[in-house]
């Protein structure tokens, strides 16, 4: 190369731009976290579980105030709060409130109970065995589809009409529920957990004693807390057979002379004590198995 040229090439490379730095990264923007709040299944605190509890309690009485305040509705077909609470008020000081819980709560715990005795074992043989669940779950299936209110003539002409009548009454409309549940909840104890009980040489007295029962007892309590509220869905039913007491006698007995604020009392009454009765159950499971929070 001579030496013209190689001036002129380091001319032209001098000439030339120099080449730009490559540009640095633009900074990652840390990934946007959804709020907690919509998180599936996530925690709350408890401040604002209580608070959502309370909204959603409170947002059907403030409705229900604005419309019966503005004029909307006839008070007659429609009372206030205000006339519901009055008249509750005048039940619990005159018309023996107290004595109508107390028959109530006891005609709905003992229908309850009697299904829960017969019920619980029933369903876990059911849940176990496939010869018992071949010859029973049928025939419970059918059962249950049939209106506890068609059993009244029945059942007045097989116990009377006295207490027994309307007990029996709640515990039709809530034992076959109940035993298929209970059932459904055995089948779900995992079959690897009786696997193991048997290769460790467990009889099945123990792998129901030991493995079963244990394994299903928190689905247990939660299918006695549900249908526990059905044995209150029951209890207006059961007091048409020959009552003189009872929330749901006195409900019966406001629709006869058009008492619309007793009725919205006694319908009010009983959804309180069954909401009363599901916390305690949950307390229950919760002090019971701790674990299942976490």
């Amino acid at each position: 190369m001579t030496l013209q040229a190689a001036l002129v090439r380091r001319a032209e490379s001098a000439a030339s731009p120099a080449a730009a730095p490559a540009p640095s990264p633009a900074p990652q923007q840390p990934p946007r976290r959804r709020p907690r709040f919509w998180v599936i299944r996530g925690e709350l605190p408890q401040a604002t579980l209580w608070l959502l509890a309370a909204t959603g309690l409170l947002t059907p009485f403030v409705l229900w105030w604005a419309y019966t305040a503005l004029g909307l509705a006839d008070p007659l077909f429609m009372p206030s709060p205000g006339a519901v609470m009055e008249r509750l008020v005048r039940w619990w000081t005159a018309e023996n409130l107290l004595g109508d819980i107390g028959i109530s709560v006891w005609r709905v715990m003992a229908g309850f109970t009697a299904s829960a005795l017969i019920a619980l074992p029933l369903g876990l043989y059911i849940g176990t065995y496939r010869p018992v669940q071949a010859a029973l779950e049928p025939l419970a299936d059918f059962i249950r589809y049939m209106p506890a209110v068609a059993f009244i003539p029945l059942v007045m002409l097989w116990v009377g009409i006295g207490e027994g009548a309307k007990i029996l009454i709640i515990f039709i409309g809530t034992f076959f529920q109940m035993l298929l549940m209970v059932a459904e909840d055995v089948r779900r104890v995992p079959m690897a957990q009786i696997e193991a009980a048997q290769t460790m040489g467990a009889s099945r007295a123990e792998i129901i004693r030991l493995v079963i029962l244990p394994s299903s007892k928190p689905a247990l309590l939660d299918t006695l807390r549900i249908t526990c509220g059905w044995a209150w869905t029951y209890l207006v039913v059961a007091e048409l057979v020959a009552s003189n007491s009872g929330i749901g006698y006195a409900i019966l007995r406001a629709q006869r002379y058009m008492h619309t604020d007793k009725i919205f009392a006694g319908i009010l009454l009983i959804g309180l004590i069954g909401l009363l009765t599901d916390q305690a159950f949950r307390w229950i499971s919760r002090r019971a198995f701790p674990w299942q929070r976490k």
